[in-house]
């Protein structure tokens, strides 16, 4: 459980995200938490791909503003 506590205290994000800003998203299932490869915006009450537009498909427990390194990124 410290790996669950330690990742959601990461994606502290609270209420919603900036309108029309990619953010890094803290997803959960069965296995654990994970964050997804891709940056995501939340768009009329649902997360959506920031790339493809496409509606995430996992239970989002955390967001967090894109840190610097991850802009750099292709």
């Amino acid at each position: 459980m410290a790996t669950r506590e330690r990742r959601l205290a990461e994606f502290n994000g609270e209420g919603q995200p900036p309108p029309d800003q990619p953010v890094q998203v803290l997803c959960e299932d069965h296995s654990g938490t994970y964050q997804l490869p891709f940056a995501c915006r939340f768009v009329d009450g649902e997360w959506r791909n920031n790339e493809s537009g496409g509606t995430v498909e996992a239970t989002v427990v955390g967001w967090r503003l894109r840190r610097d390194a991850d802009l750099k990124r292709p």
